[in-house]
C-alpha cells in the first residue's frame, strides 16, 4: 500500500511510536536504551522540541513530543538514523532496524493528552515485576512525574501534562496515579508520600515560532548583542516552496553577552 502523507505542523504534539522489525530487539540492554535517550537530548539541543513524556520497552517505544516548531519528521530521522548506526555497529549487523518509518498520531485536545501520557506509563505493568508498581521502571517517565526521581538528562517538561490535574504538586501526583494505576487510596499512600520541594506546577505552553522575516531577525539580533548591522550575513535555505533565512554571525570581535 502506498504511504499516506504524515500530518504534521510545527504547532502540534505528537504521540510518537518506534518499533524494530520482528526479528530483532529494538533495544538489548540498559546502555541501548541510555544510548537512544542520548540522541533524543542531542536532537532537542538541536531542533529544541519538547518530550512530554516516554516508556522504552524492548522491541518499541512511545513519546509524547510538543513540535514547538520543529519538523517532526527530521527530529525523529535524526534520532532514529543515529541509533541505528550505533546498534549495527555495537552489534555488528547490517539492515534496517526500525519497523518502517516512524508512526505518529496527532494529539488534538487535552483529554487526549493526559489520558495518552497515562497509558504510556501504564505498558511497564506487562513486564515481570512491575504489574502494581510500573513507577518503579527505570525507562519510563512516571517516576519523573511522580517525583521519584530526577530528568538525569534534563529532556522531559512533566508540568506541563501534570498541571492539568491540579496546581498543587500533592494533589497532582495523587490524581495522576489514581488514572494509571486505577488503585485504591490505601495502597497509593502506603507506597508514595509525594514529597518534594516544589509545591506548584507552573508550566505552560508556548510554540517556538521561527519563521521570522531577515530583517526581523537581523534587527533583533543588532538591539540585543551590539553587533553592527555590517557584520552580520545571510545565508537562504529553500525548503517546500519557502525561503527561510538562517542568520550566521560573521563577528569579527568577541562579544560579551550578559
Amino acid at each position: 500500500m502506498p504511504r499516506h502523507d504524515r500530518i504534521k505542523h510545527f504547532t502540534f504534539i505528537y504521540h510518537v511510536m518506534v518499533r524494530s522489525i520482528s526479528e530483532v530487539p529494538l533495544f538489548k540492554n540498559d546502555d541501548d536504551k541510555d544510548k537512544y535517550l542520548f540522541y533524543v537530548q542531542k536532537y532537542q539541543k538541536q531542533f529544541g522540541f519538547k518530550v512530554y513524556g516516554y516508556c522504552l520497552m524492548s522491541n518499541h517505544g512511545h513519546f509524547i513530543i510538543d513540535a514547538n516548531g520543529s519538523d517532526i519528521s527530521k527530529v525523529m530521522q535524526g534520532i532514529n538514523l543515529s541509533y541505528a548506526r550505533y546498534f549495527n555497529f555495537t552489534y555488528k549487523r547490517h539492515g534496517h532496524l526500525f519497523q518502517d518509518r516512524f508512526k505518529s498520531e496527532v494529539v488534538d485536545t487535552d483529554s487526549y493528552l493526559f489520558t495518552l501520557s497515562a497509558y504510556i506509563h501504564n505498558n511497564p505493568t506487562d513486564i515481570m515485576g512491575y504489574e502494581s508498581c510500573p513507577e518503579k521502571f527505570k525507562y519510563s517517565t512516571l517516576g519523573m512525574y511522580l517525583g521519584l526521581n530526577e530528568d538525569e538528562l534534563g529532556v522531559v517538561d512533566e508540568e506541563f501534562v501534570m498541571g492539568f490535574f491540579s496546581k498543587n504538586v500533592k494533589n497532582a501526583r495523587e490524581k495522576y496515579y489514581s488514572l494509571v494505576m486505577a488503585c485504591n487510596d490505601e495502597r497509593m499512600l502506603e507506597h508514595h508520600d509525594f514529597k518534594d520541594e516544589k509545591s506548584e506546577y507552573r508550566s505552560e505552553r508556548t510554540v517556538l515560532e521561527r519563521n521570522f522575516k531577515p530583517d526581523e531577525v537581523m534587527n533583533f539580533v543588532v538591539r540585543y548583542t551590539n553587533v553592527e548591522k555590517k557584520m552580520l550575513k545571510w545565508k537562504y535555505k529553500r525548503e517546500a516552496k519557502e525561503c527561510r533565512a538562517l542568520c550566521v554571525f560573521l563577528v569579527r570581535y568577541y562579544c560579551d553577552f550578559t
